[in-house]
């Protein structure tokens, strides 16, 4: 009588063990699946913009403040050769320059030449593969604003438009 005591107290306890262990496995798959949702899954999914926007916003320039545009400086078109290996490229560009202030035009001016062999340095020394597409004419843009800032006094380039492009 005293094995049968210790039988029927013994045989609750493995089924009791089993319930917590099986428990304690499923409280533990649902924290791992919740942590990585949160620390994985649902930060890719925040931080991943659609492609359309950040298209879009690359393409889309700051407006200056308050919307004002300053003094712009129209130069003539500028043809220049464009290093390739296979055959002769140019570029035919003609460029727009918005500057901070009204007196920085007449520095702009006085400086014409100092400009115009900068540009058609900063042109010539690009590959047709690096012009072809919006990301070179933008470096291409950039280079021009930091080379005429560069040696300008008076005031600045705030912008730099391509009003002709054209690679040949």
């Amino acid at each position: 009588m005293a094995e049968k005591k210790t039988e029927q107290t013994s045989a609750p306890k493995k089924g009791g063990t089993l319930k917590l262990i099986v428990i304690v496995m499923v409280l533990a798959l649902l924290g791992a699946g919740g942590a990585y949702y949160f620390f994985v899954y649902k930060p890719q999914h925040e931080a991943a913009p659609p492609k359309e926007e950040t298209k879009a916003a690359a393409l889309v320039k700051p407006v200056t403040e308050e919307g004002k545009i300053g003094p712009i400086v129209e130069l003539k078109e500028f043809i220049a050769n464009i290093i390739t290996t296979d055959t002769q490229h140019f570029v035919k560009a003609s460029f727009s320059l918005e500057l901070d202030k009204a007196a920085t035009t007449d520095e702009v001016n006085m400086r014409m030449p100092q400009i115009r062999d900068a540009i058609l340095l900063i042109l010539s020394n690009k590959t047709f593969e690096e012009v072809q597409d919006v990301q070179g004419k933008n470096q291409v843009k950039a280079e021009v604003k930091s080379k005429i800032n560069s040696f300008l006094k008076t005031g600045k380039v705030v912008n730099v438009y391509l009003t002709d492009f054209v690679v040949q």
